[in-house]
């Protein structure tokens, strides 16, 4: 979009870090500058800026570049030069960095020499084939106005190495039969069932449950774990490294590595390294790294935003070998795709079983929990082009509606940008990302998925929040009810079921994801029984 509008020249920032640092030219820069002439069609120059500082720089950029930007450089030597003697060092820093003994000037065109200018809309259409619109809305990397790759470039190639290969693998039968090849594995299909008396709980409608809690390894993070580390292996890497916040990601994930014999490490928040004691004895089980990663400010104790930010910085230092499994629908493009790709075969499975035990007809609606959004976008899905489906998302109400005190992104947030991609997170008015709170590990992040928030804004799923209290609520309700203990991520879920099923009334039918199981948090719940449960504590 940026080279279409382009009416005089690209910038281009260079991937030498700190002004002055490298004393090479980064070896990417030349492929960057081809995809940027791709782009512009050759119809405006390209400047080459950021790093750029020595008479070696200049000449190696001016080899592939129209024009080389020199900036900090200059502020630097009019900062330290004697009073009065700026000017004149800067002519003679100019003249050495480009060879020149004499200085040259320029003398700008007269009106009569400016070529007819062409108003941005016109070069916009007329740089691009068929004249197709390229407002952000329309590129593949987005849904509506969110997504996009928001990285540096130096992940850049790793990415378009990761789309390529995933768009590849989709499109080949041999990748899904290898997929399908572990069903067993992994627990597939999980089962659907009617939850007949937390329906009577409820007084309305009838309450279906999608049991991935079933799945091997507790939840349904092995969907996409496997699907990643599949592709992962086609495009040869041999080392994996993940986030996790409740961590079950990080279980599914050190699970396929040490199935496929592959050096895995798990980034988690210290906080949650506390709080999710036995995912982490887990991991480490199975032959997998755990590394705690604290707070970024004063206070925090280190949740999943601590954790993403760690990891990519950890996968940008050895891109060629290892691969980021990101375990939720948010990132840069092609990440959010790529996990509801294979989170789908929730609502795919959610489908059809119900459609099998109700004679062919649809659910009224479909509830999951949404922190991330892995599991709410598998379960939404499919069911997207189904209008008389309602799709109900459940946020981290946490104990209240302070700032940092809930994790209620797309009921709360605003639109910004985080970890990569654009859509709503939880930030103040100066931008800056704020403090999240949940109960749930898995809740407790401050965004969402893009294709989540692009339902939010098309009106095509709606989003509440449930609180601690809630959650807990639905933790013991279900368990009481059903003989099923869920995760304090799934509670939320089923606390908005409940809702739900008073709201839409006899007659109707709710499909809720079950996202996972709550052993991992009975430590957690048993130690909050005399604030938020007294009455068990006192049985």
């Amino acid at each position: 979009m940026l080279c279409s509008i382009a009416d005089s020249f690209v910038y281009v920032v260079s991937r030498m870090g700190v002004t002055g640092s490298l004393k090479v030219l980064d070896e990417g820069l030349n492929k960057l500058l081809e995809r940027v002439h791709v782009y512009t069609e050759n119809r405006v120059p390209t400047a080459v800026g950021f790093g750029i500082n020595t008479r070696e720089h200049f000449v190696d950029v001016a080899r592939i570049a129209d024009g080389v930007v020199i900036g900090s450089k200059i502020i630097s030597i009019l900062r330290d030069a004697p009073e009065g003697t700026g000017p004149q060092q800067v002519q003679e820093y100019c003249l050495h960095v480009t060879g020149r003994t004499e200085p040259r000037v320029i003398t700008p065109p007269t009106e009569e020499d400016k070529p007819e200018e062409e108003t941005i809309s016109t070069i916009a259409t007329t740089s691009i084939p068929n004249g197709t619109d390229t407002t952000p809305t329309d590129l593949t990397t987005r849904f509506g106005q969110f997504g996009g790759q928001y990285v540096p470039e130096a992940l850049m190639e790793c990415l378009t190495e990761l789309e390529t290969g995933f768009n590849a693998a989709i499109a080949d039968p041999t990748f899904w039969a290898e997929i399908a090849s572990y069903a067993s594995y992994a627990n597939r299909p999980s089962s659907l069932h009617l939850a007949p008396r937390l329906t009577a709980h409820a007084g309305g409608a009838r309450i279906w449950l999608k049991r991935e809690d079933l799945n091997h390894t507790g939840s349904h993070k092995i969907n996409n774990a496997l699907g990643q580390i599949v592709l992962a292996k086609r495009l040869g890497k041999t080392a994996i490294i993940a986030e996790t916040g409740a961590g079950q990601h990080g279980v599914a994930t050190a699970t396929l590595a040490a199935r496929f014999g592959m050096k895995c490490t798990i980034f988690m928040g210290a906080e949650d390294v506390q709080r999710q004691a036995l995912n982490v004895f887990r991991i480490k089980l199975l032959g997998a790294r755990v590394i705690a990663v604290p707070g970024a400010h004063p206070g925090d104790g280190g949740t999943l935003r601590d954790a993403v930010n760690q990891a990519f910085r950890t996968w940008v230092t050895d891109l060629d070998s290892t691969h980021f499994v990101i375990g939720s629908a948010f990132g840069p493009h092609p990440y959010p795709t790529i996990v509801r790709t294979f989170q789908a075969v929730i609502g795919n499975e959610a489908r059809a079983q119900y459609q099998e035990l109700n004679n062919g007809r649809l659910p009224d609606a479909a509830v999951a929990c949404v922190g991330g959004g892995s599991n709410a976008a598998g379960m939404f899905y499919p069911f997207v082009q189904d209008a008389d489906v309602q799709l109900v998302g459940v946020e981290a109400g946490g104990d209240g509606s302070a700032v940092g005190r809930h994790s209620a992104t797309l009921a709360r947030g605003s639109v910004g940008v985080l970890h990569g991609v654009r859509t709503y997170v939880l930030q103040d008015d100066d931008g800056q990302i704020t403090s999240t709170h949940s109960i749930s590990a898995g809740l407790d992040y401050p965004g969402v998925g893009p294709e989540l928030a692009s339902w939010k804004e098309s009106g095509r799923a709606r989003f509440v929040a449930a609180s601690d209290q809630d959650a807990l609520d639905a933790f013991r309700l279900l368990s009481e009810t059903e003989g099923i203990i869920p995760a304090l991520e799934s509670a939320h879920a089923i606390a908005g079921a409940v809702r739900l099923a008073k709201e839409l009334g006899e007659g109707k039918d709710i499909v809720v994801c079950l996202s996972g199981r709550g052993d991992k948090d009975v430590q957690t719940v048993a130690g909050m029984l005399h604030e938020l449960m007294p009455e068990i504590e006192e049985e």
